[in-house]
């Protein structure tokens, strides 16, 4: 089977993004002392008291959320489910060539970064998450992770591509 430069260019994107955030993961597991419940862990400083690194496990999805449900739902809501949504999603941008690039991108960089976290609670048990931003209280992060921040990334590209879309669109109506 001959793979197009399409298909290539997804499997890059969410290979790619995996790797960046499984390395920088490894980088912090074996580097940065982890929080613990008695321990605050270790806090490094990357652009003053704005941008910090540290180590945090973190059992639940999003900003902890779920990590005090009960394991089967755990399991369902953080392991099954994702894994489900996931591969619906990877089906729709192999299948869907009506597709652009920035879309395409956006899309694998979600698969990539979803699939990185899912990695991380089988192997693990938990997602390391170790980046947090401050400024100053105009914004503030929760404790972030490469995979996160592919997610993330993908679903602003999204969004301003849909936003693009449905301008063009009026435009050609008026």
């Amino acid at each position: 089977m001959k793979l197009s430069k399409r298909s290539i260019y997804i499997i890059l994107v969410i290979i790619l993004t995996i790797a960046v955030d499984q390395i920088s993961k490894v980088l912090v597991r074996t580097h940065i002392e982890a929080r613990t419940e008695i321990n605050p862990g270790e806090r490094i400083s990357l652009i003053g008291n704005a941008f910090l690194m540290m180590n945090v496990e973190n059992t639940g999805a999003f900003l902890g959320m779920g990590s005090d449900l009960n394991p089967t739902l755990r399991i369902i809501l953080l392991l099954i489910l994702p894994i489900v949504v996931l591969g619906f999603v990877l089906r729709y941008i192999f299948k869907d060539k009506s597709l652009d690039n920035a879309s395409l991108f956006a899309f694998a960089s979600i698969v990539g970064g979803g699939f990185a976290n899912v990695y991380d609670r089988i192997v693990y048990g938990s997602v390391t998450d170790f980046l947090f931003i401050d400024l100053g209280g105009i914004f503030r992060t929760g404790i972030f992770n490469m995979a996160d921040l592919s997610v993330t990334t993908g679903m602003i590209i999204l969004v301003i591509v849909s936003f693009k879309k449905k301008k063009n669109s009026e435009a050609l109506k008026n």
